[in-house]
C-alpha cells in the first residue's frame, strides 16, 4: 500500500522526549479507537510515561503531511513484578501450569500500545506499526492483551501469526475478558 493511499507520510521512531511531548496526540487516538469514556486520556497518562522508562522501550508513529499522528505502537521487554507480567503468569499457571508460563514470559516483548485513528483503519497502517515496531527486537517472543471480540486488530494479529496463549482472562481491575496472544520473533518477511 502506497503512503498517499493509506495517508501515512512517513513512519518514524520516537524518542521518549518524544514521546512525551506527544502524549496528549496518541491518549486521543487511543481514548478514540477503544471508545473509551472521556477521562481515560487523563487515567492513563502517568502510566504511559512511566512505561516509556521500562528496558526495552521502543515506539514507531505513523505520521501524515502536516506531521500529524495518524496511528502509534509501542513496547518494551516484559520482567518478573510488572504488574501485566505478573497478571498473565498468574493466569497462565493456573490453566495451562508453570511450564507454559514459564516457556512465553521468560524472554518476551511485551507489545503494550498498538492504535490507529479509526477514519485510518483498514489501510496496512496497524500491520506497518507491528512490522517496524518488532524490527530487531532481540527478544524470543512478543506477547499481548487485547479485549475478546471480533475487531480488526484480532485479524492482524492471526494474519501475522500469533496465537492463542490464554484466552478468557479477566484482568484485576477490568471486567471484561482479555486474550493473551503471542508469537515466536522474529516475524515473518512478508
Amino acid at each position: 500500500m502506497t503512503a498517499m493511499s493509506s495517508g501515512v507520510s512517513r513512519y518514524a521512531q520516537l524518542s521518549a522526549d518524544e514521546f512525551r511531548t506527544r502524549l496528549p496526540e496518541a491518549l486521543a487516538i487511543y481514548v478514540k479507537a477503544m471508545r473509551y469514556p472521556e477521562g481515560t486520556a487523563e487515567q492513563r497518562a502517568p502510566m504511559w510515561l512511566t512505561h516509556a522508562l521500562r528496558e526495552g522501550w521502543r515506539c514507531i508513529a505513523a505520521l501524515d503531511a502536516d506531521d500529524a499522528l495518524l496511528g502509534l505502537a509501542y513496547g518494551y521487554t516484559g520482567r518478573a513484578g510488572q504488574w501485566w507480567h505478573e497478571q498473565v503468569r498468574h493466569g497462565l499457571a493456573r490453566r495451562s501450569g508453570p511450564a507454559e508460563a514459564d516457556r512465553w514470559l521468560n524472554d518476551y516483548f511485551e507489545l503494550t500500545e498498538i492504535h490507529v485513528r479509526p477514519e485510518n483503519q483498514g489501510k496496512q497502517i496497524g500491520e506497518d506499526l507491528l512490522r517496524r515496531l518488532l524490527d530487531g527486537v532481540p527478544n524470543a517472543n512478543v506477547l499481548l492483551s487485547t479485549p475478546e471480540g471480533t475487531s480488526r486488530a484480532w485479524k492482524l494479529y492471526r494474519r501475522t501469526g500469533f496465537v492463542d496463549v490464554l484466552r478468557d482472562y479477566q484482568f484485576t481491575g477490568d471486567p471484561r475478558p482479555f486474550a493473551i496472544l503471542g508469537r515466536p520473533l522474529p516475524l515473518d518477511l512478508r
